[in-house]
């Protein structure tokens, strides 16, 4: 049964759950969140998006190495040189799950658009396939973010998809550049109302409404960056819930 609303989960959270030195790879609680979602049953299909790095082969084996085991019927669709499959849109329609990984977002966005990708994406999205993704595959489906795809000096990105109507700043607390640079795209107006994770935290949006933050370790946050009228720029926390 696909989700009942229009599902997104944006996340600055890895495909591995938090994990002690020396212990096995499992897969991060918010995949079993994004089934639930999707209202998959015991055994849901998820599709691996990778191009946002140049679906790098080392990625997808480390994908393919999490989920080994798991209930997850894994899958993945490749760009690069070509496609992987005869079908894309039937491939995508087909999952529970589309997982974007992390990279550049301008790429990213920009292959799809060759490929006409976001279409079909917005397709699944609109049919209840639950559609998230960490770093560059939570920007994306954003108005856009603060980015690294044009250097080691961050700079604003705003040729997101924009199905989301926010700014989307990601891996907030572990990168320097990140909360500043985000502060005043908002401030300026280049990105609206912005809507931030620290590591490990995600955004789940029914639609276009943010119902709640949801986190993969204790005391990591979720933020609101929003601008008064005199250009103030005002941060709010948003407490997460704790998954698994």
């Amino acid at each position: 049964m696909p989700a009942s609303e229009p599902t997104i989960i944006a996340t600055s959270m890895g495909i591995s759950a938090p994990r002690r030195a020396g212990e096995p790879r499992r897969v991060n609680p918010v995949f079993d969140l994004a089934a639930e979602l999707a209202g998959a049953g015991g055994q849901p299909r998820l599709c691996f998006l990778g191009q946002a790095e140049g679906d790098q082969p080392t990625t997808l084996t480390r994908v393919y190495e999490t989920f080994a085991g798991s209930r997850f019927r894994m899958t993945h669709l490749a760009l690069f040189p070509m496609p992987n499959v005869d079908d894309v849109r039937a491939h995508l329609l087909a999952q529970d799950v589309i997982w974007v990984g992390g990279g550049s977002v301008a790429n990213l966005c920009a292959v799809w658009r060759a490929h006409g990708l976001g279409e079909i994406l917005r397709e699944c999205w609109t049919a209840g396939v639950v559609l998230g993704g960490v770093s560059a595959g939570s920007i994306c489906w954003h108005t856009g973010g603060a980015t690294d795809s044009f250097g080691t000096t961050l700079r604003g990105f705003t040729d997101g998809l924009g199905w989301l109507p926010y700014g989307n700043g990601v891996h907030y607390d572990s990168e320097d550049q990140r909360r500043p640079l985000m502060h005043r795209l908002v401030g300026g107006g280049t990105l609206p109302t912005a809507h931030c994770t620290d590591d490990g935290t995600g955004l789940v949006y029914r639609g276009q409404r943010l119902v709640e933050a949801v986190a993969d370790r204790p005391g990591a946050s979720a933020y609101e960056v929003s601008r008064a009228d005199d250009g103030t720029v005002t941060e709010t926390a948003i407490t997460p819930r704790l998954l698994g």
